[in-house]
Parts: C-alpha cells; sequence; structure tokens
C-alpha cells in the first residue's frame, strides 16, 4: 500500500513538488527543466529521421504487408484445393524474408505443381538466355520464361488450375518482368487459367510519372504497353490495366498489400530489400535507374562491371573534369555530380578505364530521373560528336519525337515539356486502376 509519503516521493521525482522549501523547489524547478529539455531534444530526433530520407534506421518504417504476407494471413484460401504455377524470383519473400516458394511448398490444401522464373532466372543472378531446370529441394520444374520462349507453352501449362505472379518489378517501363506479367495473363486467358497477382509496391513510390509515352509501333519484350517510362504504379494495377485496356480478358485476382501509400519509397516499408536483377542492388540505384539505363545503348558505361552500376557514367573518350563541371553548371535538383574514373571488370568498355561521374542523389523526391538522363544525353552529343549517338537509346527511350529532338540538340527541358499532354491522357486512365490512396 502507497503512504502519502510515497505519493509525494513520487510527484517529486517528476518535478512537481508541492513542498514549500525553496532549496527543494529550486532543484525540482532545475530537474524540471531538464525534463523538458530532454523531452524537446528526442522530438528535435523523431522529426530528422522522419524527413531524413537517408536514415537507414526502420523506426517509422510503415508495416507494409505485401500480396504473400496478406496471403499467409488468409492461410492461402484463394488456393486451397488448386494446381499451382508459380512465377517467381528471388525477390518472391515474405516480409520475414521466407520464400514464397517454400512457401505455397508447405502451404495445406495448396499443390504446388511448376515453377516460371522470368529474365535473370529463378534466383536472379543471370544475365544471359536461361534454360529451363528443375529446382533440387523441392523437386519442381522451372520453366525458363527467358529462353527458348518468353510465355509458357502448352505442355508447360499441364495440370495447372492456376498461375501465381510474386516478383518485385522496379518501377520502370523496360524492366521486363512487367512484360513476363502481361505475356503470362495472355497465355492464362487462353487457356481458361485463372491469375493470381501478389501485389508489391513501386520502389520509386507511386505518385509520380515520367518520361515519355512508348509510341504503339514500338511495343516489345522491353515495352509492354503504351505508359512512361516511370508510371507510378504497382504490378497489381499494372495487370488490372492491362486485362482491362488491352482486352485480355483473363480471369484476374489481385491480392493487394496493406499498410502501403502511393508516397512511400521502398525504404519506408519495412520490407528486406532484395537485389531485383544482378546491377540494381540498392534503393540508392533505383532512383537512378530509370535515367542511366537508356543512355548504354548511346555508347556510355553507366557501371555494369563496376561496385555501382546506375551511380556513375564513364567512358575511355570522356573527361571527368569538362562533364562534371558542365553537369553541374545544369543545377540539376536533388543531385550533384563528381569526377569518376573506373575499370569495368564485365559489360561495356571492359576492362578499359573510364573517366565520367559519380552520380550523387541529394534529395531522392526532386530527382527527376528522366530529365537527369535527357541531360546527360545531349552533354554527351556536345562535348563528344560522334562518341555517343542518341538515336541507339530507341528501344528503351521507345518515343520517336523524343529521339529526334534529343538528335536536333534541343533543351531538355522543351522536350521534358512536349510530354505533358500525352502524360496528363495516360494519367487520367491510369486513375481506373489504382488500388491504393
Amino acid at each position: 500500500m502507497n503512504t502519502d509519503k510515497d505519493r509525494e516521493n513520487k510527484i517529486s521525482i517528476l518535478g512537481f513538488s508541492g513542498g514549500s522549501n525553496s532549496a527543494g523547489s529550486h532543484a525540482n524547478d532545475h530537474f524540471g527543466a531538464t525534463v523538458v529539455r530532454f523531452v524537446l531534444s528526442i522530438l528535435f530526433l523523431s522529426v530528422f529521421i522522419c524527413v531524413n530520407p537517408w536514415f537507414q534506421i526502420p523506426v517509422f518504417a510503415a508495416n507494409t504487408l505485401t500480396g504473400i504476407d496478406v496471403l499467409e494471413a488468409q492461410k492461402f484460401a484463394p488456393l486451397v484445393g488448386k494446381r499451382v504455377g508459380l512465377i517467381t524470383n528471388q525477390t518472391g519473400v515474405d516480409r520475414t524474408g521466407r520464400s514464397t516458394i517454400d512457401l505455397l511448398a508447405h502451404a495445406p490444401g495448396v499443390k504446388l505443381v511448376a515453377l516460371f522464373s522470368p529474365e535473370h532466372g529463378i534466383r536472379g543472378g543471370a544475365d544471359e538466355r536461361i534454360p529451363s531446370s528443375t529446382v533440387a529441394a523441392t523437386g519442381l520444374p522451372v520453366y525458363s520464361l527467358y529462353g527458348e520462349t518468353l510465355r509458357p507453352t502448352d505442355a508447360m501449362l499441364a495440370g495447372i488450375d492456376v498461375l501465381v505472379f510474386d516478383i518485385q518489378d522496379a518501377g520502370v517501363r523496360f524492366y521486363t518482368y512487367i512484360t513476363t506479367m502481361g505475356y503470362t495473363m495472355e497465355t492464362a486467358a487462353a487457356h481458361h487459367i485463372s491469375y493470381y497477382v501478389l501485389d508489391r509496391p513501386d520502389p520509386l513510390g507511386g505518385e509520380r510519372i515520367e518520361g515519355p509515352m512508348l509510341d504503339a509501333d514500338k511495343t516489345s519484350f522491353a515495352g509492354y504497353f503504351p505508359m512512361p517510362v516511370r508510371m507510378g504504379m504497382t504490378l497489381g494495377e499494372m495487370a488490372q490495366m492491362f486485362n482491362a485496356e488491352n482486352k485480355i480478358g483473363c480471369d484476374l485476382h489481385i491480392i493487394a498489400m496493406r499498410n502501403w501509400r502511393r508516397h512511400d519509397w521502398f525504404e519506408d516499408t519495412g520490407l528486406p530489400w532484395v537485389n531485383p536483377s544482378p546491377n540494381l542492388r540498392s534503393p540508392r540505384a533505383e532512383i537512378l535507374y530509370p535515367g542511366l539505363e537508356i543512355l548504354q545503348a548511346g555508347g556510355v558505361s553507366v557501371g555494369r562491371g563496376t561496385d555501382a552500376p546506375f551511380e556513375r557514367v564513364g567512358a575511355p573518350w570522356m573527361h571527368a573534369a569538362e562533364f562534371v563541371e558542365y553537369m553541374n553548371r545544369r543545377a540539376l535538383p536533388g543531385m550533384r555530380f563528381v569526377p569518376e574514373r573506373f575499370t569495368p571488370d564485365a559489360g561495356l568498355y571492359k576492362g578499359e578505364r573510364c573517366e565520367g561521374a559519380k552520380v550523387i542523389v541529394t534529395d531522392r523526391r526532386s530527382v527527376a530521373n528522366m530529365r537527369l538522363g535527357l541531360e546527360i544525353a545531349v552533354a554527351l552529343a556536345k562535348l563528344y560528336p560522334g562518341n555517343f549517338d542518341p538515336a541507339k537509346m530507341i528501344d528503351l527511350v521507345g518515343n520517336a519525337d523524343t529521339i529526334k529532338r534529343l538528335k536536333n540538340g534541343d533543351d531538355p527541358a522543351s522536350i521534358v515539356a512536349s510530354w505533358n499532354a500525352d502524360l496528363n491522357a495516360f494519367r487520367k486512365m491510369r486513375a481506373k486502376y489504382l488500388l491504393y490512396p
């Protein structure tokens, strides 16, 4: 039982003494001020962590649940009694890092009968065409959709009731996992097989739309659907759009995420980062990837074969100081350039010493990554005429008018402005398929 004296002591500890002793009162006042300063310091630190995009402690990360996490919570009910073909790779993991393959293989009432792998293979480490194989641990066949065929064959689909897609995307039109999803949806519709997408975040957030629209006559494995380079959509949202706009007619089901909002970047989710492909190795590189990747075909290294792919550009014919001075004069929001020298051990200019720049992101929310790509392309064409050819970028840029403007030396800001009408029309169409606030 607490006595009155005990209660007085507890009150005093908090700095609110009711006594009349002046020395005690002064001490308590001092202690109270210390407590206030401590609380204010904690509040300041909390605000700093929240607003600093590069602070790595996940104290304020959202408790995002991906489609596989939600399916687990549902005890895999939608798939019970079904024979399942799983389209996945190393990114198919739940919040704790457990493989979707293992989860479905051991889910009560679910029969996992086949696996399908996209570009880079079931483990995500290959940079070439991949043959079909078998997973030793499960004994399941792994049918490659980046080998002799890009679509499942009739034989591959034998005995399958449901196709399930669980792959982490990069949020970029030319990342081929999008096309693999579209192709397998078409095949599922033709074979009257139900199709489930276990949704995952757009790692660049779901708000910003950027880049030129894909010309209708330039659809390919690196461009499945007429949309901008950065579309601000999850795979589940895109699946709905493809199904309706391309009139696929697939029996489509989206296992939506929980606790994900459009303004969330990947680091905000609290989910484990798994490299979606061999050279896309961090959320930091992901921010620069859309703008830098389009450049390689024009004749410049984007860091493949180094320790920081998609964070640098260079070539044997570039001069680092000259290029960096030019780019920093352009004052692109959210980034700066520092001189770099590197020698790739793979890819373009393998074994050759390159000069160029490392791109430092200072404010990820200000980065316009497609503007970055255009700015570098224009700089290279001006500084090193004859060494860099913007026309060769057409496959990933996917827009003839943009390439024409680049070849003419148009200012990048005017090229970006030329996209506005198409982007506004896409934004209006896209709104019908969004699943998250």
